[in-house]
């Protein structure tokens, strides 16, 4: 286990748009190392992406979003693992996850907002 906070249980606080924001960070550093040339940290990044995604399945506010939660880990896996069945480019998961961690940008900007009240 890589991440042992999340795992105890701090992981399920977060909404599943902050989830995936996560995700995405680390989807992110698996393409930056890759890029650099760095195939360790790469697959290490990775290794993160895919117990965030184990833990985001585990949490039971998600049941309703599973199917697409395990797809997005199956093509993840296909992409930086397999053959790329499915066509993936870098652009597209930065894209995808993009929305994800801009979503959770604004609802921290709220929460702000609302404390300075």
């Amino acid at each position: 286990m890589i991440h042992k906070e999340m795992a105890s249980g701090r992981w399920f606080e977060f909404s599943l748009v902050e989830q995936l924001a996560n995700i995405g960070s680390d989807v992110e550093r698996t393409i930056s190392w890759r890029d650099k040339g760095n195939l360790e940290y790469s697959q290490k990044a990775f290794e993160r992406t895919l117990e965030l995604i184990d833990l985001t399945v585990a949490d039971p506010k998600n049941k309703k979003r599973l199917k697409e939660v395990l797809r997005t880990r199956e093509a993840l896996i296909d992409y930086f693992m397999y053959d790329n069945v499915y066509g993936s480019t870098d652009k597209f998961w930065q894209d995808y996850f993009l929305q994800f961690g801009y979503a959770a940008a604004l609802k921290r900007e709220q929460k702000r907002k609302i404390k300075q009240k």
